[in-house]
């Protein structure tokens, strides 16, 4: 989804950003509005890359920690920008999002890491969440089974509503013969 990537890249350029300039708190969505302006004038995200910036400012502290766990050979600080801030929007994702299944947000976070990392990023990237994910892999498997559930529900309606579109278009042919 061509639209969810962008605004990923958003969220990203803004949280970047936002480290960038001493992680004041209040600048952050100034970060995010003006990324919109000048890279995605006309796009509306339906506030999503609001959410993944206000979801990691809201819980930076325990994102941390995770990355602090999760690498412990890279201090914090040491890890680089992006790689810091793609590292604290996948585990937001992958944890605290209810809506985002942990291996899109996963796949996402590498994906970020692949186009604006170095060309280690998107393995490091991987490592860490990777072993986020088998630690918490019991915690997250409520989520999976709740947004499985919803794609399949979603898709049996889709099948429901194509077959009743055949259903009608044949019915119409009949009447017509």
């Amino acid at each position: 989804m061509a639209n969810r990537y962008l605004s990923r890249t958003l969220a990203i350029q803004s949280l970047f950003q936002w480290d960038f300039h001493g992680k004041k708190n209040e600048e952050l969505q100034d970060f995010l509005n003006y990324n919109f302006s000048e890279f995605a004038p006309d796009f509306n995200d339906d506030g999503f890359a609001k959410t993944l910036t206000k979801g990691v400012l809201d819980n930076i502290a325990e994102i941390d920690k995770l990355i602090i766990k999760y690498a412990p050979e890279w201090p914090i600080d040491q890890i680089t920008m992006i790689d810091r801030n793609i590292l604290r929007m996948g585990i937001y994702e992958m944890i605290y999002d209810q809506d985002i299944p942990a291996r899109v947000a996963i796949n996402e976070a590498i994906e970020l890491a692949k186009t604006y990392g170095s060309a280690s990023s998107s393995k490091f990237v991987n490592g860490v969440l990777g072993s986020i994910f088998k630690d918490k892999v019991s915690e997250l498997s409520e989520k999976e089974t709740r947004l499985a559930k919803i794609q399949e529900e979603k898709r049996a309606k889709k099948t429901e509503a194509e077959n009743n579109e055949q259903q009608s278009d044949e019915d119409s042919d009949k009447d017509i013969n």
